[in-house]
């Protein structure tokens, strides 16, 4: 049987000053900021950017394309996508088809939430288990499936 092996390892990352790292993790070809953390059993792939003191707990999965502001929150499992099978199936590696998501300034997003291809804009709180399917242009608190406004906050 042949199999092909892929460690876990944390490679070619442009580190800020006081980064913790909480160990397991596949970290590789991104950015994080300074005074920022990152949990356990947690992937961020290359071309991702972290801004300063932000807090990644365990378990996320942070796709290519994605850019999160500053002095953000990402809850435990949390999920952003980046490929919306726009051609009835997975994108098979073909990046034009992938799009972006960008997170602003002061944005905590609850466990197990997932973050589809999106701009959310600063001073947001999504919800545990929300689904963000559209933009976030207003500040405020959302939850839901699909996300919706609450209140301000």
């Amino acid at each position: 049987m042949k199999y092909i092996s892929l460690q876990v390892s944390i490679r070619d990352v442009a580190f800020g000053e006081n980064v913790t790292i909480i160990e397991p993790v596949n970290i590789y070809g991104c950015r994080i900021g300074k005074n920022s953390f990152v949990g356990p059993f947690t992937e961020i792939q290359k071309e991702v950017v972290i801004g300063e003191r932000c807090k990644i707990q365990s378990h996320t999965f942070i796709c290519e394309l994605v850019t999160i502001g500053n002095n953000c929150f990402i809850g435990h499992g949390v999920m952003f996508v980046n490929d919306l099978f726009s051609t009835g199936g997975p994108a098979m590696g073909n990046k034009e088809l992938w799009k972006s998501t960008t997170i602003g300034n002061n944005v905590s997003i609850g466990s197990n939430a997932t973050i589809l291809p999106v701009e959310i804009c600063d001073n947001v709180v999504v919800g545990a288990g929300a689904v963000v399917t559209k933009n976030i242009t207003k500040s405020g608190i959302y939850a839901g499936n699909p996300a919706r406004f609450l209140r301000a906050i």
